[in-house]
């Protein structure tokens, strides 16, 4: 079995649990509040800006000879990530939310947890753990932002994609990079990375999940 399936398989309780979110499941059928959009993109905001510097601190870890594959993955990834939480800003803005105090703003408990632990992975346990948190954010993306932007737009009365920049933009991106992602990670025989991925990819499940079930949840109507 290919290490991209074998990882399927084996977070497929956790992924099942998160799609299962409560604000998942109204986000993508009915969408949400204006409320509770602009608190999950305050969030959103705060992950995201780590996400470059995270790559950027994996990358200063691989040493040896064996990580050059990574290592170019790494950068490709850095150069498509660049700038995507000015867009988060951006829709901030767009649905009457403020920008600026988003951006002094500290993130809430549970997003510093993931990003604390995203950190903790690269450093303590292994750079490639951060394919774990890679694998969760992206594949989540691809199979409920676009879906979700198109729900809560029309939910909020919406005619145009103002506001909703990160999550279009992130559903279609997010496509590309799964089947790059699982091109990449196929080519990781070592049980020790692939196992770090792994239960980096559980970990993250609860987390990221733990941020949607500590926001602000509104009615949609």
């Amino acid at each position: 079995m290919a290490f991209y399936d074998w990882l399927i398989a084996e977070t497929a309780a956790e992924r099942t649990a998160f799609m299962s979110l409560p604000l998942i499941r109204q986000a993508v059928q009915k969408g949400v509040s204006r409320t509770t959009y602009l608190a999950f993109l305050g969030q959103a905001y705060h992950h995201v800006h780590h996400t470059c510097p995270l790559m950027q601190r994996a990358a200063s870890r691989c040493v040896g000879a064996g990580d050059a594959v990574y290592k170019s993955a790494l950068a490709a990834y850095i150069a498509e990530e660049t700038g995507h939480d000015a867009w988060i800003l951006e829709d901030i803005a767009a649905m009457g939310g403020d920008p600026q105090a988003v951006r002094q703003s500290e993130p809430d408990v549970c997003c510093r947890r993931l990003i604390h632990y995203a950190y903790y992975t690269i450093d303590e346990i292994s750079p490639y753990a951060l394919m774990g948190m890679v694998h969760v954010l992206e594949g989540m993306s691809a199979a409920l932002a676009g879906q979700a932007a198109e729900t809560i737009r029309k939910n909020l009365g919406g005619s145009d994609a103002a506001g909703f920049r990160y999550l279009t933009s992130h559903g279609c991106l997010d496509q590309e990079h799964v089947a790059f992602f699982q091109t990449l990670v196929n080519g990781f025989t070592d049980r020790t990375v692939q196992n770090a991925i792994v239960s980096t990819s559980r970990a993250v499940y609860r987390l990221y999940g733990d941020i949607f079930q500590s926001l602000e949840f509104e009615d949609a109507a």
